[in-house]
């Protein structure tokens, strides 16, 4: 039987900044078109953590199940790779999590637009099937495409389109740097699970790429965050606040470029999320401020 410490770490804290800021940046983008409806944001900040924490405990049970994941993996405890709990719980949480996503996802669809139905049904199935049937795409070396589109685009301008009822140009390419520092999270996960994931036949983009390749996509997706984000800068001129969270970018790119591996790539994670966050932040603000 789990313990309570032992599921929160099975949902894998450290990415649920992955589901925060995009729906921050973008109630702050709401809130500067005058659009801002409080509860909406809230609606979807539930619907976007409620996703991650689905897709987390769903991979953890994937893999498990295919054998993918291995005692010998560094980073937090798979649930069901461990034996820490029964599979079928691990499922329900997934379920459970995906389930809450559309509920509340639907009372967003009842009160704005009955095509965000479709949007919210491919998300559950990229969450999903990201490591879940019999040829999850997450094999394939698509999860950064996917965590791109879904974290990214989706949720920023999703957050946009049900408080204001458009999706603005501006929702569009502040959606970019969220959506590269959401890759930057997995790239860093992956390239710490090279070894393990080579040797079960797990092909993510990080094996196809090799240490070398997912080191350079890391440290790219950092640098391209702070370039899309500073070309909204002629019409937002607190965009470079972003800049101030740049120091908090070095110890993970050291790690990263200096070839450092296993667990002290897990400490790059946690350095990669705290990034993540107060860009998210500092992001957020500039757009209120403009």
């Amino acid at each position: 039987m789990a313990t309570v410490s032992e599921w929160v770490s099975g949902l894998r804290p450290r990415t649920l900044p992955n589901s925060i800021v995009p729906v921050a940046v973008g109630t702050a983008l709401a809130f500067a078109l005058d659009g801002f409806v409080w509860w909406k944001a809230l609606l979807a900040l539930v619907v976007s953590m409620a996703l991650q924490i689905g897709v987390n405990f769903a991979n953890d049970y994937s893999d498990g199940m295919k054998g993918t994941d291995t005692e010998e993996r560094t980073g937090p405890a798979r649930l069901t790779a461990t034996g820490l709990a029964a599979p079928r719980q691990v499922l329900a949480a997934a379920l459970g999590g995906f389930a809450l996503a559309g509920v509340v996802g639907l009372v967003l669809v009842a009160t704005t637009s009955w095509w965000l139905l479709i949007v919210g049904a491919l998300a559950i199935a990229a969450a999903w099937y990201y490591t879940g049937g019999r040829t999850p795409y997450g094999y394939r070396g698509l999860g950064e495409i996917s965590v791109f589109v879904f974290f990214g685009v989706v949720a920023v301008v999703g957050t946009v389109f049900v408080q204001v009822e458009s999706a603005p140009w501006q929702a569009w390419v502040a959606s970019v740097p969220v959506g590269l520092l959401s890759c930057s999270v997995l790239v860093i996960n992956n390239l710490r699970d090279i070894p393990t994931d080579r040797e079960t036949g797990k092909i993510t983009l990080a094996v196809r790429l090799g240490e070398a390749g997912t080191r350079r996509l890391y440290a790219g997706a950092i640098v391209l965050a702070y370039v899309a984000a500073l070309a909204l800068t002629p019409v937002f001129w607190w965009t470079p606040l972003v800049l101030l969270s740049a120091p908090l970018a070095v110890p993970a790119l050291r790690r990263v470029l200096g070839g450092q591996t296993g667990r002290a790539l897990v400490l790059g994670l946690g350095e990669t999320g705290r990034l993540q966050m107060v860009f998210g932040v500092l992001f957020s603000v500039a757009l209120l401020l403009g």
